[in-house]
């Protein structure tokens, strides 16, 4: 069994990580209201939600876990809306 201080560590370089993921995937959600306002777009796709929401439970190795990574993907793609929608608002659309 590991000592508590070593899966504490361990917890903190995965966090580390997902931080680092959360803003680059940020910085695509923005490329992404870019294009919807160039393009006339609405924010909120509910069937593409819906598909990565799929793909993303498809892609865990437990399936134990797909209510969870179901609710940790609402949440990120919640803020994801929200950061286009204030995009939008800055371009006046």
């Amino acid at each position: 069994m590991k000592e508590l201080q070593e899966t504490r560590q361990e917890l903190d370089q995965v966090d580390r990580e997902i931080v680092a993921l959360f803003e680059r995937r940020m910085t695509l959600c923005r490329d992404v209201a870019k294009y919807k306002i160039a393009n006339g777009m609405p924010v909120l796709d509910r069937s593409r939600e819906e598909q990565v929401l799929s793909s993303r439970c498809g892609m865990l190795q437990d399936g134990y876990w797909a209510d969870s990574v179901r609710a940790l993907f609402e949440g990120i793609m919640a803020l994801s809306r929200a950061e286009q929608e204030k995009l939008l608002r800055e371009a006046g659309k």
